[in-house]
C-alpha cells in the first residue's frame, strides 16, 4: 500500500478536537465526563425489547432503502402530532444515523469548487462531509449575549455567492442551544427559494426544549418542493445514540434519486432497529416527557452552580442539553480542557472544536444524573480555586 495515492481531500481530514480530549479519559480513572453529547442512561427497555422481539421474529433481512413503510407512516403521524403538518410518504427516508442523512444530502448537492455556509459554533462533522466532496465551508458565527445567542441574518446572506449550494444550520444548536427565531426562519427560506440554495435544517434536538413541546420547524412554513432538507435522529430524543438510526425529510422531486443513493451507501437501515423505532414513536411520549424533565432539572442545577463560581460566565439557552461557558484567563480551550482532565478529573468539550465563535468557550453536557453533575461541579469549583 506504500504507493497508493489517496485523494487530497481524504488526506486533509482531521480528527475532532473533542476526541483528543475525550480519549484522555480512557487512561485516567474516575474522570467525570461531561464532554460527549449523550446521557448516562441507556435506551429504555420498551424500545430494546421491541428490537429483540423483531430479531426473534426473523426481521433481519434486507429491506426498503427508504425505510420500512410502517416506520415512514409512524414518522408522518409524529410530525402531524408535533407540527400539524401533513407529509407525503415520498418525502421521508430513514437513514443509518442522522450523520448518514447529512452525508447523503451533501453527496447529492456538493461538487468540487462549491461551498457550504454553516452557522457556527456547530458540531463540525457537516464541514468534514463537505471537504470529502471537494467543497469548501464558510462559517457565520453566532453572537453571544446576556439573553442567549444571536444570528445576524444579513451576514449569513452576504456570505453566499454563485457557488453556494447549501446553507446548514442546527436549530436547536449543538453546542449553543440556539433556536432560530420566526422572522429569520422565514427570511432564510425565502432567500433560499430565490437563490436556489438548499437548506439543511438539523433538528436533532427538537424535543430537547424547555418552554414548549418541540422547537419550531422549517416544515411548518415550507412547501413540498422547497429546497429544504430536514434531518433528525432517534439518538437524542429516545437515548438511542449507539443505534445509529435517523431520518430526513426532503423535497418530493428528489425522492427517487435519494433512495438510490441510500442504497449505494448502506442498502438501508436494519429492519429490527426500525421496528423498535416505531415503538419509540408510538409508545414513547410519556418516557420522552420524563426524559426532557430530567434534562430540565440538570440544566437548572448546573446553571445555579456555575453562576456561583468566580471567573465563570454562562450563555443561557432554552434548548438542547448543553451549556456554553467562559472562564476568565482560560487561554486555549483545548489545552485548558486537557489540563482539567489531568488535574481535576473532569471532562468538558473545548469550544474550539465547534468552529468560529466557539474558541473562548467550553461545552458542558448536563444530560446526566444529579449525582454525577454535583461531582463534576465540585471538581470544577475546586480546580478554579473557588
Amino acid at each position: 500500500m506504500t504507493g497508493l495515492e489517496m485523494r487530497p481531500e481524504f488526506l486533509k481530514l482531521r480528527d475532532s478536537e473533542i476526541r483528543a480530549v475525550w480519549q484522555m479519559g480512557f487512561t485516567i480513572p474516575d474522570v467525570v465526563g461531561l464532554w460527549v453529547g449523550e446521557s448516562d442512561i441507556s435506551t429504555p427497555d420498551f424500545i430494546c425489547d421491541a428490537a429483540t422481539r423483531a430479531m426473534k421474529e426473523g426481521k433481519t433481512f434486507y429491506t426498503h432503502q427508504r425505510g420500512i413503510p410502517e416506520l415512514r407512516q409512524a414518522l408522518i403521524e409524529y410530525h402531524q402530532m408535533l407540527y400539524n403538518v401533513t407529509l407525503t410518504d415520498d418525502r421521508i427516508a430513514v437513514t443509518s444515523a442522522g450523520m448518514n442523512a447529512i452525508m447523503a444530502i451533501v453527496q447529492s448537492l456538493v461538487s468540487p469548487g462549491d461551498n457550504v455556509i454553516g452557522v457556527s459554533p456547530v458540531w463540525p462533522n457537516i464541514f468534514r462531509c463537505v471537504e470529502i466532496m471537494g467543497g469548501s465551508t464558510r462559517e457565520v458565527p453566532l453572537e453571544p449575549g446576556q439573553n442567549g445567542w444571536f444570528l445576524d441574518i444579513e451576514k449569513l446572506f452576504a456570505a453566499t455567492d454563485h457557488r453556494t449550494r447549501v446553507i446548514y444550520l442546527a436549530t436547536p444548536g449543538n453546542p449553543t442551544g440556539w433556536v432560530i427565531n420566526d422572522s429569520d426562519r422565514r427570511a432564510l427560506l425565502d432567500f433560499a427559494r430565490k437563490r436556489n440554495i438548499a437548506i439543511i435544517a438539523d433538528e436533532v434536538y427538537n424535543r430537547l426544549i424547555y418552554n414548549c413541546l418541540a422547537s419550531p420547524s422549517f416544515l411548518e412554513i415550507a412547501e413540498p418542493d422547497d429546497p429544504l432538507f430536514v434531518v433528525n435522529s432517534f439518538s437524542k430524543t429516545w437515548c438511542m445514540t449507539g443505534w445509529r438510526l435517523g431520518w430526513m425529510i426532503m423535497p418530493r422531486n428528489v425522492s427517487t434519486q435519494m433512495e438510490r443513493l441510500i442504497g449505494f451507501n448502506t442498502s438501508g437501515a436494519q429492519p429490527f432497529l426500525q421496528e423498535a423505532a416505531i415503538v419509540a414513536i408510538r409508545e414513547g411520549e410519556e418516557w420522552v416527557r420524563q426524559w426532557v424533565d430530567r434534562c430540565r432539572q440538570g440544566r437548572v442545577f448546573v446553571l445555579e452552580r456555575l453562576r456561583n463560581m468566580n471567573r465563570v460566565s454562562v450563555i443561557p439557552s432554552e434548548a438542547s442539553f448543553y451549556l456554553m461557558l467562559r472562564i476568565e484567563e482560560m487561554g486555549d480551550s483545548i489545552e485548558f480542557c486537557k489540563k482539567m482532565v489531568e488535574e481535576a478529573k473532569i471532562g468538558l468539550a473545548p469550544g474550539a472544536a465547534f468552529g468560529k465563535g466557539g474558541e473562548n468557550f467550553l461545552r458542558l453536557c448536563y444530560a446526566q444524573s444529579e449525582l454525577k453533575l454535583a461531582k463534576g461541579m465540585d471538581r470544577l469549583q475546586n480546580f478554579l480555586g473557588n
